[in-house]
């Protein structure tokens, strides 16, 4: 792994020729099993947010790496000290040799971006939430609900509108690693992930049996408040013994 020599220093270019943006590759090292590139992403454009994605000379560029986080992907935002950490025995191995790393992107624009969905919320099982977005694409897509990789309900074909009414079922599971799943119907390439979330029950269960409790508890205190003999009465309320005579 220490043989291992990468060959890019200061690798620039430009994304576009209209603006002025540009992402210039400051430091790249290893760290641990990791490499870690540092950039800056420059853009005179306020408000755009970049699709980045990390490439290296292995397979000629061509496709992107996967096991790499940090600044990477979509929603980068422009500025200085950016770092993405790629972990490279997890993608090739025990990999030996020279490498070249580049970094290649495009102003990102979302078919769809979520504008009120609370991750941190717990969502009621039985119970609709509304959902919007911001379109960024015509083309109808898909809205579906998650609990790890099984699929539990959703709708396909949707027209990319900006709202939907989400539905969890009533019999719906409760725990975490909900998501939702929202895929354009016609380009495979574009899907986005919810952040996982929880799902809960509709009506907390000591919400349920308190109801039950209070009731039990009235039938008790009006059956022994009736003065009468027998089981039960101790526990109301007696009436005072009578006082007792003597007969001469």
């Amino acid at each position: 792994m220490r043989r291992l020599l990468i060959l890019c220093g200061l690798v620039p270019f430009i994304i576009t020729p209209v603006f002025c943006q540009k992402v210039q590759i400051n430091k790249v090292e290893l760290a641990g099993e990791k490499i870690v590139v540092h950039y800056d992403l420059d853009d005179t454009t306020p408000g755009h947010e970049y699709l980045l994605n990390l490439y290296s000379s292995v397979d000629n560029y061509n496709s992107p790496l996967a096991k790499v986080t940090g600044d990477i992907g979509p929603e980068v935002k422009p500025g200085t000290g950016r770092k993405a950490e790629w972990a490279i025995r997890d993608e090739y191995g025990g990999y030996k040799g020279k490498i070249a790393l580049e970094i290649r992107g495009k102003v990102y624009v979302p078919f769809v971006k979520l504008t009120n969905f609370n991750v941190p919320q717990s969502y009621k099982r039985g119970k609709s939430y509304p959902l919007h977005w911001k379109p960024g694409a015509n083309n109808p897509i898909n809205v579906e609900l998650y609990r790890g990789d099984l699929r539990i309900n959703g709708v396909t074909n949707l027209p990319n509108s900006g709202s939907y009414t989400l539905d969890i079922p009533s019999k719906a599971k409760t725990g975490g690693d909900y998501k939702l799943k929202i895929s354009d119907t016609r380009n495979n390439d574009e899907v986005i992930w919810s952040s996982p979330f929880k799902v809960k029950t509709k009506v907390p269960l000591f919400l349920k049996i308190l109801p039950v409790a209070a009731i039990g508890g009235a039938a008790a205190f009006v059956g022994g408040g009736g003065g009468g003999e027998g089981p039960g009465t101790s526990a109301g309320i007696l009436d005072p013994p009578l006082p007792s005579t003597t007969k001469n």
